[in-house]
């Protein structure tokens, strides 16, 4: 097949080319983000390959069936930037990675944990400068504390285990039932209730009409006083402004992210040499006790491989006319 993929860096290239040894697919790397001005980009096609803030919505949608392409490839595991009545209607099929690594994503979790409550981030430039002082980077001991994870689904399972290996009382809130968070000792409870002991809070959810904005203000003001938010899912199931507010009041100690509600025109780009004009955004940097890495949690080798893996396999199964085992549906 010809596979046009967008938003794609160079360990894009690399990963999906030495997968494609077993597919011989033809892949065309475009830098250009999906949106209605670069569809066009995919006339060439059979099918696309788009990330996490690509936009497939209605209107991409149809330049795509105008120019006969058949299938849309996530290489990832959420599907909220895809309109998939849409492309129901249009009959473009949409697959996904639904695992990659949930041992990337829950780790890197940790990192911003431990980063934030060690502080090691602002030891590591203190020393660089000469500085060994200690005030101002106290910490607390993991063990006993009790952490709340919203969606229990395999990164939030993963998180769980090794949460319990620290010593920490885990909590888990999920819409469906979770067996083998029980066998893990992780008590499942209500959502009001997690927000109210947890001393640590870690989102695991899908983006779905239901989660989005699911911290605001009235979430937060259930929370412990001096709380950590952690989010390594998406950007848009906090509301940052609320956030914001939480910071202040300091109702909110520690805020680590790794997305952003409105990452789009920021993440996977080096802006160093530009004006950052997100003004929400910067607000939160102002603060010492937030810390953001750029949609980075999924990036190890071993999810890179997987996702080439499972994405050219979709691939080849489409073509080949077999059942998609990992089709989206509206």
């Amino acid at each position: 097949m010809n596979i046009i993929f967008f938003s794609t860096k160079q360990y894009d290239k690399e990963f999906f080319t030495q997968a494609n040894q077993h597919h011989n697919h033809q892949l065309n790397f475009l830098d250009v983000p999906l949106n209605h001005h670069t569809a066009v980009l995919a006339k060439a096609g059979d099918a696309v390959c788009v990330f996490v803030n690509d936009v497939v919505d209605e209107s991409v949608l149809k330049i795509f069936a105008k120019y006969d392409v058949r299938l849309v490839a996530l290489r990832c595991a959420g599907y909220n930037n895809v309109d998939l009545k849409a492309a129901a209607a249009v009959g473009i099929k949409v697959v996904r990675v639904p695992a990659y690594s949930p041992y990337a994503v829950a780790e890197h979790t940790l990192a911003l944990i431990l980063t934030l409550n060690r502080k090691t981030h602002r030891a590591y430039n203190r020393v660089k400068e000469g500085n060994f002082a200690l005030n101002g980077l106290i910490g607390f001991d993991l063990h006993g504390r009790t952490v709340g994870l919203i969606g229990l689904g395999r990164i939030g399972l993963v998180t769980a285990r090794i949460l319990k290996g620290f010593g920490c009382s885990v909590l888990g809130y999920d819409i469906a039932e979770v067996k083998e968070a029980q066998e893990l000792g992780v008590e499942t409870t209500e959502l009001d209730n997690l927000l109210q002991i947890s001393d640590i809070i870690s989102l695991h959810c899908p983006l779905t009409p239901q989660t989005h904005h699911l911290i605001n203000e009235d979430t937060i003001a259930k929370m412990k006083d001096g709380v950590m938010l952690i989010n390594t899912s998406r950007g848009a199931i906090i509301d940052t402004k609320a956030v914001i507010k939480g910071l202040k009041s300091e109702k909110i100690s520690y805020l680590g992210l790794d997305v952003y509600e409105e990452e789009g025109d920021l993440f996977f780009e080096d802006l160093s040499n530009k004006v950052i004009k997100d003004d929400v955004f910067m607000r939160l940097l102002s603060f010492n006790n937030v810390l953001i890495t750029g949609h980075q949690a999924f990036l190890t080798v071993d999810a890179m491989q997987s996702i080439a893996r499972i994405t050219l396999q979709n691939l080849t199964d489409f073509e080949a006319g077999k059942k998609l085992e990992n089709e989206v549906l509206p």
